[in-house]
């Protein structure tokens, strides 16, 4: 008798869809810390574009309305200015301090001019870019660069600060940007390079952090105490402003009436004598021990993901504890089959239990090929060897209605070979 298959069903199904998110949740978890720690780092760091970026009447956390007020208390005059070229002015006679919160806005044909002021005068420079300090002609490149600011004593690098300022300070926030002298110059190193003095006609103060001169703090450590020390004394102050990107100069007002300011001549191109940049300066940001624990802790975490997760494999067969009906053994498996998505494993013991069936009644050994074993099933029946081997060791059903097509057709071979004279009884 020949046995009647259902011919709508694929011969060659899709492959079966990975299940990825076992995988996909454990490493979105171990990722998310770390994208927000990075998230909430870049809201903290402040900007020198930013309107009110270490401005004397700006009193957010960003400003520095609390350090003016400082300084007046202790009798310093705070002229604020919002142009390069009446902030140059406003120096003159002289002697004065010129303040550059952000260097970076100085327009570049301005740049070399701070340095032109009268003699006596100190300028001071918070985080100058490479570019700041090329065109200033100072001896002086960015070094490594700290992920976050620490608070170091002056002398942490095992050098004296001769910097009476510093000294008095004491620790401050001042170790971010650090900076080195090229080749062959000679500066006043502070806080591990985070502030550095150089004594020329002009005094200029270098230092790569701004936390001292913030509001939000300028009470912790000795910032106060630092900041006013650099822009104290008994000399006025002038504030430069600048509320963005200056714009190009007009030189037929500069400071000194006699035309456009002079410009030093353009420094050597010694950077092969700069040290280079750091590689990661988030290493740096943290000590040793902290990244130490980091790995344990990211250790620990990803075993108990393991130890917890379930079962990376196909469901096994286990030894039932107690003796319960055949149906509601099928029942009870074909549901957890269901519910795991497993299609293969039930497609997989689907065949086993035809083919032991199949073999035992065509008398075929356990170890027959499966060649062999569909060409005698195909015979019995009367069907086509390929359709019968393509049913019996095919692919994995990928949908729950091409399981159940599945076994509908090996419940019809099956009893069709074993009891030739009942057919298909669907």
């Amino acid at each position: 008798m020949t046995a009647t298959l259902d011919q709508s069903r694929p011969g060659a199904p899709a492959p079966a869809r990975r299940r990825r998110h076992r995988v996909l949740i454990p490493f979105g978890l171990a990722v998310l810390p770390i994208v927000a720690t990075l998230v909430l780092h870049a809201v903290d760091q402040p900007d020198a574009a930013d309107p009110g970026f270490l401005s004397p009447v700006a009193a957010d956390g960003d400003g520095g309305s609390r350090l003016a007020e400082a300084l007046r208390a202790q009798g310093v005059t705070v002229r604020r200015e919002t142009d390069t070229l009446r902030a140059l002015q406003a120096t003159t006679p002289g002697p004065a301090t010129l303040f550059v919160p952000a260097p970076e806005l100085v327009h570049p044909d301005t740049v070399a001019a701070l340095t032109s002021l009268p003699p006596g005068s100190r300028l001071v420079l918070v985080d100058p870019p490479r570019r700041v300090l090329e065109l200033l002609g100072l001896p002086l490149a960015p070094a490594e660069r700290r992920w976050a600011t620490r608070v170091t004593s002056p002398d942490a690098d095992g050098h004296p600060c001769p910097l009476s300022e510093a000294v008095r300070a004491g620790a401050a926030a001042a170790d971010r940007q650090r900076y080195a002298t090229r080749a062959g110059s000679t500066a006043d190193r502070c806080y591990s390079g985070g502030l550095v003095r150089l004594g020329w006609r002009t005094e200029v103060v270098v230092i790569g952090s701004s936390d001292p001169f913030r509001d939000d703090r300028i009470d912790e450590w000795g910032n106060r105490a630092l900041a006013t020390g650099l822009l104290g004394g008994d000399r006025p102050l002038v504030w430069l402003d600048l509320p963005g990107p200056a714009p190009a100069p007009s030189w037929s007002a500069d400071p000194g009436g006699e035309g456009r300011p002079p410009r030093p001549s353009p420094p050597p191109d010694d950077r092969a004598d700069a040290p280079p940049p750091a590689d990661n300066p988030l290493w740096d940001a943290f000590p040793a021990w902290f990244w130490a624990l980091l790995v344990q802790l990211a250790l620990a975490g990803l075993f108990a993901v393991l130890w917890r997760a379930r079962r990376l494999g196909p469901p096994v067969p286990e030894p039932l504890p107690v003796t319960v009906r055949s149906a509601e053994t099928v029942l009870g498996r074909a549901r957890l089959y269901r519910r795991a998505g497993a299609r293969g494993p039930a497609a997989e013991t689907l065949r086993a239990a035809a083919l032991e069936r199949l073999r035992y009644r065509l008398n075929l050994p356990p170890g027959t090929p499966p060649a062999e074993v569909a060409a005698r099933v195909a015979g019995a029946v009367g069907a086509d060897p390929e359709r019968v081997a393509e049913l019996l060791h095919g692919a994995e059903p990928t949908t729950d209605q091409e399981l159940l097509a599945l076994a509908r057709d090996l419940d019809t071979l099956t009893r069709t070979v074993t009891h030739p004279t009942e057919g298909d009884h669907r």
